[in-house]
């Protein structure tokens, strides 16, 4: 990442006060951008946007994604030069339960912005973010290259997938091409779960892990044995900010399409293995039982992604293991437990995985 590139940059972020969203918004006020947040009230407490104090250092707006006149407002008046899109409802499990509030934010949330993008003269990049659940999951064993076809089993996969087709829409017919209206390029990102502090949504394994441990109690998981590939949020973060620089640069029409942001194979464990390992960075006979119940809505059980294109062609590398990650997550947690300042211990976080490729625990 160039850092010296966003000192003063004018910079959107939807979803800002959610966990990935929060992250990058530190990220961002850590090189000098401007910032300026749009999203719904953190959906849980506690949360990182509130214990990072993450709306000291930029401008928090909170509306729905789904309220475009609003939406082109807050646009229009802020002037970003750069775009990330995150709002989103993002929980698999929740998408069962609201499937149209589902469909409502993830696809016309997504449409509200690049609608509200299209009505400017200031911005020059975006970043759409997805999820690596927008691909046709056949369970292979090998991973999903950005070609492949796009789908989704349930409301919130096939939610990130037209949300990718929306997007390849409004860079054909309005952004970067030929017969444009704007020389805006956007790209897509793609990534895997990501793990980190900060994060306390349900049905998410890491943090459920987290709140059973801090309870005395054993986790119960569903499907021990499917595979995810996992990385910590600072990994496709990292990712996302690089794919904006190179949006923002003089080849950006080679950049202007979808990528994916996962681990290397050192990321691919399976939930059983993510668990045990927080148990034993955990301690206090933290123990992991199986949920014997099998009467779930599906859930895809092997995932993985090729990272072979951002490797080559954008530069960017997964720099931390899954021990790693999942320390770093544990460290955060403990941080907040013990009462410390967490913007203080997150920024630190980020200036540490800046400067190095592996964690070294302080606590």
């Amino acid at each position: 990442m160039d850092t010296s590139l966003w000192q003063g940059k004018r910079v959107l972020v939807t979803g800002h006060t959610g966990f990935k969203g929060g992250w990058l918004c530190l990220c961002l006020q850590s090189m000098g951008a401007k910032v300026i947040g749009y999203a719904l009230d953190p959906h849980t407490h506690p949360n990182l946007f509130s214990l990072a104090k993450i709306d000291s250092d930029m401008t928090s707006v909170i509306g729905d994604i789904q309220d475009l006149s609003t939406l082109k407002q807050v646009v229009e008046d802020f002037s970003p030069e750069v775009v990330f899109h995150l709002a989103a409802q993002p929980l698999v499990r929740e998408s069962y339960k609201l499937p149209v509030y589902t469909f409502a934010t993830n696809v016309m949330g997504t449409v509200n912005l690049l609608e509200s993008i299209r009505q400017t003269q200031t911005v020059r990049a975006v970043v759409n973010i997805t999820s690596d659940k927008c691909y046709e999951n056949r369970e292979w064993v090998w991973g999903y290259r950005e070609t492949e076809a796009l789908g989704g089993y349930d409301p919130y996969s096939s939610s990130k997938a037209c949300a990718e087709l929306v997007a390849a829409a409004y860079r054909n017919s309005f952004f970067n091409h030929v017969n444009s209206e704007k020389d805006i390029a956007l790209g897509t990102a793609r990534a895997g779960n990501v793990i980190g502090g900060g994060d306390w949504s349900t049905d998410r394994l890491v943090p459920d892990c987290l709140r059973a441990f801090q309870s005395g109690e054993p986790v119960v998981l569903r499907s021990p044995q499917a595979v995810r590939p996992w990385q910590h949020v600072l990994e496709p973060i990292s990712g996302y900010i690089l794919l904006a620089e190179k949006l923002m640069s003089s080849e950006s029409n080679r950049y202007a399409s979808a990528w994916n942001f996962g681990p290397d194979d050192r990321g691919d464990a399976t939930v059983g293995e993510v668990a045990k390992t927080i148990a034993h960075l955990w301690g206090n006979n933290a123990t992991v039982d199986v949920d014997k119940n099998k009467n779930h809505p599906h859930e895809a059980g092997l995932l993985r992604l090729d990272i072979s294109r951002v490797r080559t062609e954008l530069g960017w590398n997964p720099q931390w293991t899954v021990k790693q990650a999942l320390q770093a997550t544990v460290d955060w947690h403990r941080a907040w437990l013990e009462g410390k300042d967490m913007r203080d211990f997150s920024l630190w976080q980020i200036a540490g995985y800046q400067k190095t490729h592996s964690y070294a625990s302080v606590l």
